[in-house]
C-alpha cells in the first residue's frame, strides 16, 4: 500500500528493505491492512524515524493525538525508558481494541495511557491539571481540520526543546495543487504555513511518508 509520493520501487526500498521492522509491528501492520481505512497507518520507515527521534531527545513523557490501531503508539512506547509514559488520545473503541492487544503482546501496555475521549477534552484537562511544559514529544495524526487547535495545545504542553510532529503534511501532494480546496487540504496548508512562520518554534517539512511537519519548541 503506497504511503508516500516516492516511486513505488523507491518507497519499497526505503520502507521495507532499509527498515528492521520487529515481528510484532509487522503483524500489526498486516492486521491493519485488512481494515477499510488501512491507509491511516504510518509506514515502517516513519515509525523507525519516530522511534529514533524519541531516543535522540531522551523523551520520557509523550503525547499522541490520533492512535488508530496503535502502530505509532507502539513504536514510541517501545523507544521510551521503562518508566516513560505516552498519553494516547482517540475516540474509537473498535480501532484501539486492536491497539491494546498489540501493546500487551509487546510488553509496553503499562507505558501507554489511552484516553478515549475527544482529544481537545483530554488536552484541555491536562492543561488544567498543571501539565504545561512537562511533555518531551507530541505526535498529531487526527482529523486535519482540528490540527491548529491540537498544535496550540501541544505548544503549551511540550517543554522548550521538545518536538511536535504533524502527520500528512503533504496530503498526497494535494497541498501543492492550487486547484484543490477540500477542507482537509486547506487545513493542512494553513497549519504548514503557520508553523513555518511561527516564531515560537524551529520547523522543517520532511518528505517521509505523506509528509511530516516537525517543530522544535524554542
Amino acid at each position: 500500500m503506497r504511503r508516500s509520493l516516492l516511486p513505488e520501487a523507491v518507497e519499497r526500498y526505503a520502507s521495507e528493505e532499509m527498515v528492521h521492522e520487529p515481528p510484532i509491528l509487522a503483524a500489526l501492520r498486516e492486521e491493519t491492512a485488512t481494515l477499510p481505512r488501512a491507509r491511516m497507518q504510518i509506514g515502517a520507515d516513519q515509525g523507525a524515524f519516530m522511534a529514533m527521534l524519541v531516543r535522540l531527545i531522551g523523551a520520557r513523557r509523550c503525547l499522541e493525538i490520533g492512535t488508530f490501531t496503535g502502530y505509532s503508539a507502539l513504536v514510541v512506547a517501545a523507544a521510551l525508558p521503562p518508566d516513560g509514559r505516552l498519553i494516547a488520545c482517540d475516540v474509537s473503541e473498535e480501532w484501539t481494541r486492536i491497539a491494546r492487544r498489540y501493546w500487551a503482546r509487546a510488553g509496553v501496555a503499562d507505558r501507554i495511557d489511552l484516553r478515549l475521549a475527544p482529544a481537545l477534552d483530554t488536552l484541555g484537562a491536562l492543561r488544567r491539571e498543571g501539565a504545561a511544559g512537562t511533555f518531551d514529544f507530541a505526535f498529531i495524526d487526527a482529523d486535519k481540520t482540528g490540527s491548529d487547535a491540537y498544535y496550540e495545545h501541544c505548544l503549551v504542553l511540550v517543554r522548550p526543546g521538545g518536538v511536535i510532529l504533524l502527520d500528512n503534511a503533504l496530503q498526497d501532494g494535494a497541498v501543492a495543487d492550487p486547484d484543490v480546496h477540500d477542507a482537509d487540504t486547506d487545513a493542512i496548508r494553513q497549519i504548514d504555513r503557520k508553523i513555518r512562520d511561527d516564531p515560537r518554534v524551529e520547523a522543517v517539512l520532511l518528505t517521509v511518508g505523506d509528509g511530516i511537519m516537525m517543530a522544535r519548541k524554542r
